[in-house]
Order: structure tokens, then C-alpha cells, then sequence
């Protein structure tokens, strides 16, 4: 049996912008826990969760790290498994596989700058896998620091449900410690590491603030349970623990967003927030049982979170590890796994057997016997297991769904630097794309240079650094390449033939189709509308494949071709001549006549940008986004910054990082996510298919 019952685990992440102070909150808490015996610190590089060395060096998040502690609350212990997520926009792949297998997340907040264009972007993507949460505002030591402000852009900005249950001593280098709105008590963090908790009256300069606190508090949660509500109209002061029962629901059912406060930097908030977790956040039986399908009757199945169901995990990351190598992460929805067992991956088809069985700190492993529902582990070795795949028992298939990536908007060829760099660049390229859906690698087959494509350009220069730091392999790299995509403005019809008459036996196919526009981001459809036989059913899938070779290379400018609906309609074979090659050839040819007749046009990647600068640059700043085709959506102030919100062209931004810090005397920043495909102004087009051939 599992250590923990199931009730009394919790599967947690950090989310947050960038450096709002996540793997921070994550050190405190594994020191808190005993997990680790000393606190370690971004800015110096130690911190344990971070442990890529590119990690180390730029003091950010990038891959979502795993660790596993415990927590005693009211004499009991529950096991906590933690996923510290990246803030940065080109790991966003790290953020969304993570959110889909936690039960509930913690969102950190900068208590000086409260809600910041990623923090919206988390909690959006939070929203999307419905993932009930708590609030932190953390750095309230610092200068600037301001807890209603922070709190009153999470309420106009992302949610009206929040629930304060903590107020600050003091802020700035003033801030001592936090007031317990439910106990009404002051709670100072005592000893070098703030490990000792000391309870104490409120200051007599805070009981007011904290009595006007406590009131909206009991309101907001009062207003979910009709005993309670009558209880306190009738003059009755409601229980703390009915208070804490009728919290915990709330949260759980999306209905309330608890607040808490502190300074993970100076050891202040964590262990009430670690309370919180326990208290507020699901236990893996407090949500719905998790549903897929039959991967051979397609009927709907379902799986409760206990031992007694059938076992099934989903895999939701895969990850390259120097010295034991492929790691793959799962989470158990159900049933009990022991070392040594078979599984099948109903995604691949394929039976995989588990050998060795491991629970993870961060880079390092410890090795278990078995592993039971609502937890989460890795395995080793796996063959033909990619994230997203679902891996359970071989007598009780079921097919979980998906976790769907974005594609990516940015390339660049790259060159190894010798014969010995090109053997091993082929391997640590398939490592790396196997660990991250985002990156995406392939060969142009005219000049035959490998191009390697991902979401940004920080996160291309990660993988390139990593070839080199983790791989051995020393690359060139060439200038960034945009993504373009094509698509066409009408519909149109065409036909297709490939027929060959040899000597031997020839070769004939014979297809119609039709194309359609669709929606911009609906991407495309191959609909089969085949009747009486006209084509074999066989040949059918050769014919989608042709298409899909012609919607890769695209008719104006070699991109693939997107948001169209491609119907088969009609054609005709040979009994002794139809093969699949022949129409494989007729579907290809098919789709790029038609395509052309379609008014074809070209589409190019949107970003959504944030730019903080200082007030003085405003002008500038505006000026140079407009220059680079940008469209200004707004501005607004943040203390002594301005914050632009724009969307831009992904063509325009090659550079920016350094133009903006020109203009800004290096005190700008920004964020950069993608948001749309838009179509090419018609200038613009014209260069580009110029360029191309």
C-alpha cells in the first residue's frame, strides 16, 4: 500500500509571471518540510529546484522540476508533490502539461507590481484545466511593496472571488509578519531560517484595519452556505472550523480564491500558506473521477482516484537525464502499480514493462517498490512513450485525453561545426524534441540544413546551449526564420490524375476535391465524402496523405497550409493499375491546384507584447513599437513605470531586447507571447514570396 492515504495527498504547482519569486517559495518550502537541511537562493545559483545549469546562470525557471515533501497539520502528515513551473512565456509548454495533471496550484504574485501580463496568462491557462487555487502575494519587503494595491488588481484583473485570510505588519522594511483574519492573531516568524512561529495580539494600530478585513472575509464565505448566513444574521459568530469546511468547498468548486501574504525571501508566510494548501487546496478524491475512452469501442470511460479501479497514469513530461536517461513523469488517476508490471500505451499501441519505479526530488531520485492513485512518479527506459500518452492496465484499456501544444512560431538552421559534432547532433536533437512538444526539427530537403523551431528566441538559445553544455556538440547557428503559415480566401475545386502505362503493369489514380476557408486558428479538416465505391476505401488514407505532403509545402512561398477544409468528393481507379503511390501522387496533385485557384494567401505569426519602461520613455518606446508595425492596445501606469500592451508582428521583434534597452538607458523590459495568426500586408507578401523563389 502507499505510504499516504489518498486523502491526505495534495498535487500542487507554482505558477506565476516571471520572477515573481516561485522556485523561492518552493526552496522555503522544502526547507520547512525537512526535505532539504539548508535554504537555497536563486541569486546565488543554488537554489535546488533550479538544477539545469542554464537554470543557475540566468536565475529562471525553465523546466518544471518535481519534488515530493510532507507536512504535518493537526497531528496528522500529508504528502505534498510539487511542481515548480517556469514564468517565462517560451516554456509556456512546461506550464500548460503541468496544470493539466495537478489538482490545484498556489499563484504567486510580486507584491509590488501585483497582477503582470504572464500572471494573467497562468491564470487563464488555469482556468482552461479548471484547477482550483490559492493566492500569494509575495515580496512585501520590498520597496514599493503594496498589499491592497496587489490585491485589488487580482480582484479587477483575474477574479472578484478573492478571500483575504491574512493581512500584513507593516510593508517594506517594515513588514514583520502577518495577522490571521479567521483567529484574529498576529503571527511573527522567529529564529535565523523564520522556522519558529510566534503568536501574539494584534498591534493596537492594525486591530481596526484587520476587523474591517475580517468582516468582507466571513461575508465572501458566509454568502456560500445558508446555515452559516443565518447563523450570523441572527448575531451568532460562525465557527472557525464551519468557516474552514465551507472555504475548503468553495475553493475546490472554483467559487472562492483564498489570499495569503509574505516574504519567501525573508523567511515570512510560508507555513501558514503551507496550512493553506492543506486545508483549502483538493486531495485527488475531492474532484471528479477522470474520464477517457475505449481506444477499440470509443465508449466513454471513467476511473475514481482509488486503489481498487483499474490502473491508469498519463505521462506528462519526458525528460533527457545525463546519467540514467529517459526519465518519464506520470500521474496515477487510479489503480496501484508495482515494479516490474506490464503496462500498455493505449496512445502508441505498444506494452511497455516498468522496471524501476522512482519518486522524484528535483535532479535527484529515490527508488520505490509501488506507487498508488493520486500520486506522481517516474519511470525509466520507456520505448514508445511521449508526453500526453496514456499508459494503464492491458485487461482494462482507456484513452485519457491529450495534452495539446502550441506550434512554433520561430526557426533557425543550424550547422554542426565537424563530422563528429553531425553524428552526435542527430541523437541530442531527438532527445530534446522527445522531452519538449514546443521544439519541433526537421531537414530541408533542398539544401538539406537542419532547421530546429520553437516558441521564442530564448528558447531556441536554451536548446542550442544545452547541444553544447549537456551534448558535446558545437553548432552554428543561422539567423531567425518566422513561422509563416499559408491559407486561401476562397473555395474552388480540382482534380488530380497519375496514370502511367509501362511496359509492365501501370500505375492509376484518380481524385476530385474540393477546398474551403475556414476560421483563422481552426486549422484543417480532410473530410472523406466518397459514395458508391466511386474510390476503394483503401486507398483512401494514400489520398489524405497526399494531401498532407501538398499542405506541408504550401503553394506561394513553400509554408504549410492551414485553416482549410479539404473534401474528397469523387475520382475514380483501375482494378489491376490503382495503387496507393498512385493516389498518394493524384491527392498531392489535387490539393495544390486547387489550392491555387483559392486565392492563396499568406499568414503571419501575431505577438501579444508587454513593455515596462520608465515614465520618461514613454514616447520613444511607442514610437519605435509603431515603426515596427505594432498596434498599441494600452497603456497604463505601474508606480514610476508605464506598461504598453501591443500586438506585433513576430517579424518585427528579431532584436528588440536590444533596441529597447538603447532607448530605455537599460531600464525596459518585456514579455512576448504568441497570440494570433493575422494575413501578410500585401507589400510585405510580395517580398516575402520574392525572397523564396
Amino acid at each position: 500500500m502507499s505510504e499516504y492515504s489518498i486523502d491526505k495527498i495534495r498535487n500542487i504547482g507554482f505558477i506565476a509571471h516571471i520572477d515573481a519569486g516561485k522556485t523561492t517559495v518552493t526552496e522555503r518550502v522544502l526547507f520547512y518540510t525537512g526535505i532539504s537541511h539548508k535554504i537555497g537562493e536563486v541569486h546565488d545559483g543554488q537554489a535546488i529546484m533550479d538544477w539545469m545549469v542554464q537554470e543557475k546562470e540566468r536565475g529562471i525557471t525553465i523546466t518544471s522540476a518535481a519534488t515530493t515533501c510532507y507536512w504535518k497539520r493537526d497531528n496528522q502528515e500529508y504528502q505534498i508533490n510539487i511542481i515548480d513551473t517556469p514564468g517565462h512565456i517560451d516554456f509556456t509548454v512546461e506550464v500548460q502539461r503541468s496544470l493539466r495533471v495537478l489538482d490545484g496550484a498556489v499563484v504567486i504574485f510580486d507584491g509590488v507590481s501585483g497582477v503582470e501580463p504572464q500572471s494573467e496568462t497562468v491564470w487563464h491557462q488555469a482556468d482552461k484545466f479548471q484547477v482550483p487555487r490559492l493566492c500569494f502575494i509575495n515580496k512585501l519587503d520590498r520597496i514599493g511593496a503594496d498589499f491592497e494595491k496587489s490585491l485589488s488588481s487580482i480582484s479587477q484583473k483575474l477574479t472578484e472571488n478573492i478571500v483575504p485570510l491574512q493581512i500584513p505588519i507593516g510593508e517594506e522594511q517594515e513588514f514583520k509578519g502577518v495577522i490571521d483574519l479567521l483567529t484574529m492573531k498576529a503571527i511573527y516568524f522567529q529564529g535565523r531560517y523564520g522556522e519558529n512561529l510566534e503568536e501574539k495580539e494584534i498591534p493596537e494600530s492594525l486591530k481596526e484595519e484587520a476587523k474591517k478585513y475580517r468582516e468582507k472575509t466571513i461575508e465572501k464565505i458566509i454568502e456560500q452556505d445558508e446555515k452559516l448566513t443565518e447563523q450570523y444574521l441572527s448575531g451568532k459568530n460562525p465557527d472557525i472550523s464551519d468557516l474552514k469546511k465551507v472555504l475548503r468547498k468553495a475553493t475546490i468548486q472554483f467559487k472562492l480564491v483564498p489570499v495569503f501574504c509574505g516574504s519567501a525571501l525573508k523567511n515570512k508566510g510560508i507555513q501558514p500558506l503551507l496550512d493553506g494548501v492543506i486545508d483549502y487546496l483538493p486531495s485527488p478524491i475531492d474532484l471528479p473521477p477522470v474520464e477517457g475512452e475505449d481506444p477499440k469501442t470509443h465508449s466513454r470511460e471513467i476511473r475514481r482516484a482509488t486503489v481498487s479501479e483499474p490502473f491508469c497514469a498519463l505521462v506528462f513530461k519526458n525528460a533527457v537525464d545525463p546519467y540514467v536517461g529517459e526519465l518519464s513523469y506520470f500521474r496515477v488517476y487510479s489503480g496501484r502499480l508495482r515494479r516490474g508490471s506490464y503496462l500498455l500505451n493505449t496512445t502508441s499501441g505498444q506494452k511497455e514493462r516498468i522496471g524501476r519505479l522512482l519518486r522524484m526530488h528535483a535532479a535527484e531520485r529515490t527508488e520505490i517498490e509501488e506507487i498508488s492513485a493520486g500520486d506522481i512518479g517516474a519511470t525509466l527506459g520507456l520505448k514508445d512513450t511521449k508526453t500526453g500518452d496514456t499508459l494503464c492496465d492491458p485487461e482494462a484499456p482507456i484513452v485519457l485525453e491529450k495534452i495539446s501544444f502550441p506550434e512554433p512560431v520561430i526557426s533557425v538552421k543550424i550547422n554542426p561545426k565537424t563530422r563528429s559534432d553531425q553524428e552526435k547532433m542527430a541523437t541530442a536533437l531527438r532527445k530534446l524534441s522527445l522531452e519538449d512538444p514546443t521544439f519541433k526539427v526537421k531537414i530541408d530537403e533542398e539544401t538539406n540544413q537542419t532547421i530546429i523551431s520553437g516558441m521564442g528566441e530564448l528558447h531556441l538559445e536554451i536548446i542550442v546551449d544545452r547541444l553544447k553544455r549537456e551534448f558535446g556538440v558545437e553548432v552554428t547557428v543561422g539567423h531567425p526564420q518566422v513561422a509563416y503559415r499559408e491559407t486561401i480566401d476562397a473555395s474552388a475545386e480540382s482534380e488530380g490524375k497519375y496514370i502511367r502505362q509501362s511496359g509492365g503493369r501501370g500505375q492509376y489514380g484518380h481524385v476530385v476535391l474540393r477546398v474551403e476557408p475556414k476560421k483563422r486558428g481552426e486549422g484543417y479538416e480532410f473530410v472523406d465524402a466518397i459514395k458508391g465505391g466511386v474510390i476503394p476505401k483503401e486507398f483512401i488514407p494514400a489520398v489524405e496523405k497526399g494531401v498532407q505532403e501538398a499542405r506541408d509545402k504550401g503553394v506561394l512561398a513553400g509554408y504549410p497550409l492551414t485553416d482549410l477544409k479539404v473534401t474528397l468528393f469523387d475520382g475514380s481507379f483501375h482494378e489491376v493499375d490503382s495503387s496507393d503511390f498512385a493516389f498518394k501522387i493524384a491527392g498531392s496533385i489535387a490539393l495544390t491546384e486547387a489550392v491555387k485557384k483559392a486565392k492563396p494567401v499568406l499568414l503571419e505569426p501575431i505577438m501579444k507584447i508587454d513593455v515596462r519602461c520608465p515614465d520618461e520613455f514613454l514616447g520613444d518606446v511607442i514610437g519605435d513599437l509603431s515603426s515596427r508595425r505594432a498596434k498599441i492596445e494600452s497603456t497604463e501606469s505601474k508606480g514610476q513605470f508605464k506598461m504598453v500592451s501591443a500586438k506585433i508582428p513576430l517579424a518585427e521583434t528579431f532584436g528588440y531586447a536590444t533596441s529597447l534597452r538603447s532607448l530605455t538607458q537599460g531600464r525596459g523590459s518585456f514579455t512576448m507571447e504568441f497570440d494570433h495568426y493575422e494575413r501578410v500586408p500585401k507589400n510585405v507578401e510580395d517580398k516575402i514570396v520574392q525572397s523564396k523563389k
